[in-house]
């Protein structure tokens, strides 16, 4: 059996200081970063996303980061074939890959290997079609056409989840394989990877409610407002694109649009960040293999410095 490829993955909850860390373990273990952000991905959206400035990136090789159209719609599917070149690329070259990001989707179907991930296509055509049937006669015929197909995927996705009934559906249509199928395959299929998981979180919620805020208010600083402006006059978030749904551009785009105040497009921000860090959490605690770490265990002073020491620690032990 071929040794499997040793990968460490640094995740955890928006602004909970995950770039940071893992750009110093990268430093300190000779590794380059790959994105695992959904939207970090794409090109020109700079501000909304937080995505690592040249400065933060300090020097250590960053990979998926700014390289997708927002125009054009991007998926699971698309990402686990270029992470996996990724880390051919860097472990090619004696160095260690590091994933860093908070979507647990994408890095999970990278680490598990998923028949799931490698079958699933976008269909844009079956998709168009999809949507357009929504529009005009409601999700629910749409739905009932999953339930028929794939009973148990119907019954695990709600109705108004309009988003997902389609994907579901779209998998069925363009594969003639159900979404079940892909799930119960991906059981069989052995990892080529031995990821070690690292995960931030905070003992004290309200520290990490509270750097959420502070980084609302400096993407406001960047001008996260002009960032907006200039894309969508630019046409790179038409409405029906996934980037246009991203946080923070979709409560501006509605600010732009004149539905709402400045001040409630900031409000819904950090409340939609929030929730958002919330379902980070969920996702995360699923994983039995993720080492949980927590900054405010540390003196804020030293904070940097003991986690990179923690983790050094762990990785010492197990990679």
């Amino acid at each position: 059996m071929a040794e499997k490829i040793k990968v460490l993955c640094v995740t955890g909850p928006t602004a909970s200081g995950k770039t940071a860390l893992a750009i110093a373990l990268a430093k300190a273990l000779s590794g380059e970063i790959i994105c695992a952000d959904a939207m970090q991905i794409y090109d020109r959206l700079l501000i909304g996303t937080a995505r690592p400035t040249s400065e933060e990136q300090d020097g250590v090789p960053h990979h998926l980061f700014g390289f997708a159209d927002p125009r054009i719609p991007f998926s699971c599917a698309d990402y686990v074939p270029l992470a996996k070149a990724v880390i051919e690329d860097i472990r090619a070259r004696g160095r260690l890959p590091i994933f860093c990001g908070g979507t647990g989707l994408y890095l999970d179907s990278v680490m598990r290997a998923t028949a799931f991930s490698e079958g699933e296509k976008k269909d844009t055509k079956v998709a168009d079609a999809l949507r357009a049937e929504a529009k005009e006669h409601g999700i629910m015929g749409i739905w009932q056409r999953l339930s028929e197909v794939d009973p148990d995927a119907a019954r695990a996705i709600h109705p108004n989840n309009e988003k997902r009934v389609i994907r579901a559906l779209e998998i069925y249509l363009a594969t003639g394989i159900t979404k079940t199928e892909w799930d119960a395959r991906s059981h069989d299929v052995p990892s080529p990877y031995e990821p070690l998981y690292i995960g931030l979180d905070y003992r004290n919620r309200s520290i990490l409610h509270e750097r959420i805020a502070r980084r609302v208010d400096l993407m406001l600083d960047m001008g996260l407002e002009n960032e907006v402006r200039e894309l969508y006059q630019g046409g790179y978030l038409p409405k029906t694109s996934t980037a246009a749904q991203a946080i923070g551009y979709k409560e501006f785009l509605s600010y732009l649009a004149g539905e709402m105040s400045l001040d409630e497009a900031k409000e819904q921000l950090c409340t939609a960040t929030r929730r958002y860090a919330k379902r980070q959490l969920t996702w995360f605690r699923r994983n039995p293999d993720m080492h949980w770490l927590y900054p405010d265990d540390y003196p804020e002073e030293a904070r940097g410095e003991k986690l990179l020491s923690s983790v050094l620690a762990i990785v010492s032990s197990r990679l």
